[in-house]
């Protein structure tokens, strides 16, 4: 049972999204405490991404209700909207504009004061200073997985929702971006919705982990909780169990 002093950043009741014939997700009840790091997994076509675009405004439920930092997201979502980001290494900025005109394009957008400091700030962090004139077209896969990431931390979000925040990153600076993440999170008391298939990743972040298969949730709760449910060493293993529907035979076996 939730305690009653902990707040919701996210409440879904009943979610679903149909595209035609096709329901991507359905009927997806879940709350991610203020402050928290929760993950959401599962595999391709699972619905993370539709949940997450629902999550943002971007796509509107079928049915169901979506509550972001207490505010409807169908109803009003533009008075919660400067107060969330979004990365994904999947979505590309406009490759002509150098990484430091994009970052300050956003920068205006989020109507933020001291443009130039914020992004010179964020190069610092990020260490995006060897590229910042160079055009985002031209960047390698890990670079642009960080510009992503810096644009997104642009506005200093109480909510950042992040798709496969270390793809393609080497494993040092995967490392260095997680480090980051987490000081990020106890610094400012951010919550952080977290999808990847990075299973060391979800055990170090999260704090709780939501999984999905079919459009569904199908199974949630601390990572210490899941490896215990399923008898498993990793949650990688966890994962094949989920998304092949081997939870009855590995539960079985942990007897």
């Amino acid at each position: 049972m939730r305690h009653p002093l902990i707040k919701s950043a996210i409440r879904v009741d009943h979610l679903t999204k149909r595209f035609g014939d096709v329901t991507a997700v359905e009927s997806v009840s879940f709350t991610v405490p203020e402050g928290s790091v929760t993950g959401l997994l599962g595999g391709n076509g699972a619905g993370k991404t539709t949940t997450i675009s629902m999550l943002l405004g971007l796509l509107l439920p079928t049915e169901g209700t979506v509550e972001v930092l207490g505010v409807d997201m169908v109803r009003n979502r533009h008075a919660v909207l400067p107060r969330m980001n979004f990365s994904s290494p999947y979505v590309e900025l406009p490759h002509r504009l150098t990484v430091r005109e994009n970052l300050t394009v956003y920068a205006h957008l989020y109507g933020l004061p001291g443009v130039r400091r914020r992004v010179e700030e964020l190069a610092e962090h990020l260490d995006l200073a060897k590229f910042l004139e160079r055009p985002a077209g031209s960047l390698s896969a890990g670079q642009k997985t960080r510009v992503a990431l810096a644009k997104a931390l642009l506005n200093r979000p109480d909510l950042l929702l992040l798709d496969e925040p270390t793809a393609s990153l080497d494993p040092d600076t995967a490392d260095w971006i997680r480090t980051y993440l987490e000081r990020y999170r106890q610094e400012t008391g951010a919550t952080i919705l977290l999808a990847s298939h990075n299973m060391l990743e979800v055990e170090r972040l999260c704090d709780a982990v939501l999984v999905m298969r079919q459009g569904r949730i199908v199974d949630q709760g601390t990572p210490a909780a899941l490896l215990a449910r399923y008898g498993r060493g990793t949650l990688e293993e966890v994962f094949l169990d989920i998304a092949r529907d081997r939870r009855a035979e590995a539960a079985e076996a942990a007897q």
